[in-house]
């Protein structure tokens, strides 16, 4: 009885979504149009692209003229592309059009995107539906097969690739799948380029991080640790890091997980970046752990402590295209201290 009310009330509720994206899109395109809506360039003579995901594959038959990222970072990559999403997901910062500082520059004259919400059920299907998209990226996500074949009734959705966990894609992917998916696969791969010679330039300036372990942990809900297929992992490893041998035994097919005291020993590397919501505190409320604070890597000062809701922590926790370079400027410095083999070094937060 339940059951069947239940599915009655869900094709009641998805017939009135599909109604008003028919209706919206009958009334046409007005309103404010994406940022280089008027370039006629060999980006269109790219299409139809087709690309592999998780549920499947896509084919996007022409270039898109409003696009709406599901993924929480998907619209950086296509603000670094030259594009302008007319919806973005919220995921941190409360930053308008969920556009953070180190991208800003790139929406030029544009209106900001409408900002979308994922409140826990999945995404708002009647907002998106409304925004009238002739693309959905979802590549940084964890769209279910369910949420997929939902949205893909108003627009060509590119979910999350099967070949990582979800919300596991490395940023260097998410930046090419999505230059595919606008025609601009020779741009992505070379704003590509550009960020991994940051990256080489901070590991040649920087041996030491090549014969050095580090994590990425938060303390929530206790010691929650980043595993190998974390973006904020990745940035370690790109940088020549080590990560704990055990660390994806303990963690499993997931992109982090609490972790046991008994296992306090993942954290004992030589460098540990720490995202917490009050730095003095949760190092001060770390260190009377015994089992933490008596670690080499809590005693000889190898901590970088990093404010999550700072626009240099959700730089950290964004790891894209655009945030990459900014978070790199500042985090960098900081490891380096961290492992200059001189306890007495304070590891000091950045000027800005």
């Amino acid at each position: 009885m339940h059951g069947s009310l239940r599915g009655t009330r869900l094709a009641a509720a998805l017939a009135s979504v599909l109604m008003l994206f028919v209706t919206v899109a009958a009334c046409g395109s007005s309103g404010s149009p994406r940022a280089g809506s008027g370039k006629t360039t060999a980006a269109s003579k790219a299409f139809p692209v087709t690309i592999a995901h998780k549920y499947g594959s896509t084919t996007v038959e022409a270039r898109p003229q409003r696009i709406v990222t599901v993924g929480l970072t998907d619209q950086d990559a296509v603000l670094a592309l030259g594009e302008v999403p007319v919806g973005t997901t919220e995921w941190l910062g409360g930053y308008k059009g969920a556009i953070g500082p180190w991208a800003t520059g790139r929406l030029g004259g544009a209106k900001a995107p409408t900002v979308l919400k994922d409140t826990g059920t999945g995404p708002q299907t009647e907002k998106i539906a409304a925004l009238r998209p002739d693309l959905i990226l979802a590549v940084y996500g964890g769209l279910t097969k369910s949420q997929y074949e939902t949205l893909s009734k108003f627009a060509p959705v590119v979910a999350q690739p099967k070949e990582y966990n979800d919300f596991g894609v490395p940023w260097q992917q998410q930046t090419e799948i999505i230059g595919k998916a606008l025609g601009q696969e020779a741009k992505a791969k070379s704003l590509v380029d550009g960020v991994e010679k940051d990256f080489k330039a901070a590991t040649e300036k920087n041996p030491a991080f090549a014969r050095s372990t580090g994590v990425v942990a938060t303390p929530y809900e206790g010691i929650f640790v980043f595993g190998s297929q974390d973006p904020r992992s990745r940035v370690l490893t790109d940088l020549g890091f080590t990560l704990p041998a055990d660390l994806d035994k303990v963690i499993g097919d997931e992109f982090g997980a609490n972790i046991s005291k008994e296992r306090t020993d993942l954290l004992d590397t030589d460098a540990i970046v720490w995202i917490a919501s009050d730095p003095v505190k949760d190092e001060a409320k770390l260190h009377k752990d015994a089992l933490y604070g008596d670690l080499k890597v809590a005693k000889q000062n190898r901590e970088v402590y990093l404010k999550e809701s700072s626009d240099y922590g959700n730089a950290v926790s964004f790891v894209t295209v655009l945030s990459l370079p900014y978070m790199l400027e500042r985090l960098v410095p900081q490891l380096a201290a961290a492992v200059d083999g001189d306890p007495a070094t304070e590891v000091a937060a950045p000027a800005a």
